[in-house]
């Protein structure tokens, strides 16, 4: 466990670090929400849940990127790929509960005729579903800046693509539409069925294949090489 908060600390230390990027991080949701809020109350809620999910999985995939050059030293140091995994996953799903804290007070505030229990489940499968959404990309796009842009195409088909349709199911966060609709439309309970199942199957998903590419990618050794 010591080691788990050990990596846990260090990863929060390293997403602190980056402070203009931080900031960027903190203030996307809310521009998401504000967009629609005079008109569409319930896509500024679907929104300000993407934004999140944009967020945190940016903040995941620096994070994963980053740890690349030090994992090795500490494997070396004892701490296997479990700690690096448990740690970084306990400290980003952390800093999504942080993050999305103020966004669910100020829809209790702004918002009074929407089901605030579902938007905070939103809001927990969002954190739940990005934190290893962008550890996975941090593995399968080894450079910051397309990973970057991949979630951005990520965030902009799922705002785009109709949500009714087959394929927009196959994205991470459909789950959101679904219980924003129950929230906002007060829908029969099937809305709400839908997205919980989708949300808790894409987050289990993508933990386990996260921590799989993670194991696979610490059991390589680049540096070296066969005698021949």
């Amino acid at each position: 466990m010591i080691k788990v908060l050990t990596v846990a600390e260090m990863t929060v230390r390293e997403i602190l670090r980056r402070r203009a990027v931080l900031v960027i991080i903190l203030m996307l949701p809310l521009a998401f929400y504000l967009s629609r809020r005079g008109d569409h109350l319930g896509q500024s809620i679907r929104f300000v849940c993407l934004g999140l999910g944009w967020a945190l999985s940016t903040a995941a995939l620096f994070s994963g990127s980053a740890a690349r050059g030090l994992e090795p030293r500490l494997r070396l140091s004892g701490y296997g790929t479990g700690h690096l995994y448990a740690g970084r996953l306990a400290a980003l799903w952390t800093l999504g509960l942080v993050l999305s804290a103020p966004y669910f007070l100020l829809i209790r505030v702004d918002a009074d005729r929407v089901e605030h229990g579902a938007i905070a489940l939103i809001m927990l499968l969002t954190v739940a579903v990005a934190a290893p959404f962008g550890l996975v990309l941090s593995v399968l796009v080894p450079r910051e800046l397309e990973g970057t842009l991949l979630l951005l195409t990520v965030v902009g088909l799922q705002m785009m693509m109709d949500p009714a349709g087959s394929a927009a199911r196959l994205l991470p966060f459909w789950f959101s539409r679904e219980i924003a609709t129950y929230a906002v439309d007060h829908t029969d309970g099937g809305y709400l069925a839908r997205g919980l199942t989708h949300g808790t199957v894409c987050a289990l998903a993508l933990t386990v294949l996260a921590m799989t590419l993670a194991s696979i990618r610490l059991r390589r050794r680049p540096h070296l090489r066969p005698v021949t």
